[in-house]
């Protein structure tokens, strides 16, 4: 089967499962969800979401958030970690929406990586959520189940993004990427995927070593 036949199955067979997914990060505003996108670097989604609570009933947009002082914004989002660089960041591209974007989150690749503390991935999710903007994020989960089905033999967020670029029609990226993204946290997990379990282990090389190597623990823990 050609990798684009097979990238195609596989989207297809979780389309079936999932269906199509939503953002698991709470949001009211592009604003939001790039504030919630922030706070989510190793941090579960679901802290996020109770973090963000308070912190978007402070400053619910970029000029108020602008206007915040940073060792407040340090303070609410403190349980997500990371919070001295992340609440620096927040602030600067809260002032740089606000004075640059006339308080309005740009809506293009090159602007967005241009805010302090927004990369590839985390601009993707914003052109992809809030603006229909086709792009396929890759965090840890797409970048396990690509590798672990062979479409990629890479661990560069980029070089994964531009090769499933090039192998499905955009108006899949977004969605493709919540797919995976589901799928890794449900199913194909970083230690002991469920693989007795996974509707792609037809397609996965990895599948039986690793259904052979769960096996074998199991055996070892009794």
């Amino acid at each position: 089967m050609r990798k684009k036949e097979k990238l195609q199955k596989i989207h297809d067979l979780l389309f079936a499962a999932y269906g199509t997914c939503s953002c698991p990060l709470k949001h009211d505003s592009p604003f939001q969800l790039l504030a919630a996108v922030m706070l989510s670097a190793q941090c579960r989604d679901e802290r996020v979401n109770i973090v963000t609570k308070e912190l978007f009933a402070a400053a619910p947009d970029a000029l108020s958030m602008s206007k915040m002082p940073v060792g407040e914004i340090e303070r609410i989002i403190h349980p997500c970690g990371l919070s001295g660089s992340k609440s620096r960041n927040l602030s600067a591209a809260a002032a740089m929406i606000s004075e640059k974007f006339n308080n309005t989150v740009p809506c293009t690749m090159e602007e967005l990586i241009s805010l302090p503390g927004i990369g590839r991935k985390s601009a993707n999710v914003i052109l992809g959520n809030c603006f229909d903007i086709p792009g396929f994020p890759v965090d840890t989960h797409v970048n396990r189940l690509l590798n672990r089905l062979k479409i990629t033999a890479s661990s560069d967020p980029q070089k994964i993004e531009a090769e499933v670029n090039a192998l499905l029609p955009p108006e899949l990226w977004t969605n493709f990427s919540h797919l995976l993204i589901t799928h890794g946290r449900q199913v194909c997990h970083a230690r002991s995927p469920e693989c007795n379990n996974c509707r792609l282990a037809e397609l996965c090389p990895e599948s039986k070593k690793l259904s052979i190597k769960n096996s074998a623990n199991a055996e070892n823990n009794r």
